[in-house]
């Protein structure tokens, strides 16, 4: 079976890391089927979201022990170093970052090390109750080096940023979702279906506009008061399709609009 596990349907981009025997450790052949699996998926105008996973009982454990971090201990060269900041682990964590399509983690059981930065990397996470998240780099001598830190910091903060390394010890998954590292937990069962109604939810809006947001959303972070106002002026007022939006304000007005609420519901 591949290590990489990736169908398309209904315009949904499935990505599943199947190496269930390492905990879906990432290898370095997994490594380069991630990297390939999201350039198809950026370039490819029929899949406009992506949902990730892990095999069996595991999201991913990160970066394989064995195969992939003693290299880069005992053979990395500055120039090695330098040419690896434009190639994070699998892709999604640093180098293909700026794929504007979103893509939705599926946490369905442990997410450690450079497994937690890739869920990370995504930019929703739902967790089945199962999940644990953790950073354990520091029991084996180094810390996160693809995002984690960065993107903790981000969307927890640094105090939890601070207890998940330096402890090196996990959180479940109702601690990340009161941290905000998860935007819901689910029984374990629901998950996929969890994962596929907000795909759904997105694929019913103005995919330009999703793409302007994210854009906008990534573009902003760190930046000034002002230059963040600017940015998302610029990009708001400017994002629409005429045709598009207008077609969508008649559907609106018809209430025929796909997923609305209350006396006029309308299904995704």
């Amino acid at each position: 079976m591949p290590k990489v596990l990736y169908e398309k349907r209904d315009r949904i981009a499935y990505v599943t890391i199947n190496r269930p025997e390492a905990k879906n450790a990432i290898d370095p052949e997994t490594h380069e089927l991630l990297w390939s699996t999201w350039e198809d998926f950026a370039s490819d105008d029929a899949v406009d979201v992506a949902i990730l996973t892990g095999t069996g009982d595991s999201f991913s454990a990160g970066a394989d022990l064995k195969t992939f971090i003693p290299p880069w201990i005992e053979d990395a060269t500055p120039r090695k170093v330098r040419d690896n900041v434009a190639t994070g682990l699998g892709g999604l964590t640093r180098g293909l970052h700026r794929t504007y399509k979103p893509t939705i983690a599926a946490v369905n059981g442990w997410a450690l090390a450079g497994g937690l930065e890739t869920a990370l990397a995504c930019d929703i996470r739902i967790a089945s109750e199962r999940a644990m998240f953790g950073s354990f780099e520091a029991r084996r001598g180094y810390h996160h080096g693809d995002g984690g830190i960065v993107r903790l910091v981000n969307t927890c903060g640094s105090g939890i940023a601070l207890e998940m390394l330096l402890t090196a010890e996990p959180i479940d998954a109702q601690r990340a979702l009161q941290c905000n590292l998860v935007s819901r937990v689910v029984p374990h069962e629901r998950l996929m279906d969890e994962a596929e109604r907000v795909a759904r939810q997105i694929l019913r809006n103005s995919q330009v506009a999703v793409r302007s947001a994210k854009e906008t959303i990534l573009d902003v972070i760190g930046r000034p008061l002002d230059d963040q106002l600017r940015i998302e002026a610029l990009n708001g007022y400017s994002c629409a399709d005429a045709e598009e939006t207008l077609g969508r304000l008649k559907r609106f007005y018809e209430k025929s609009d796909a997923g609305r609420a209350g006396s006029h519901e309308t299904p995704l």
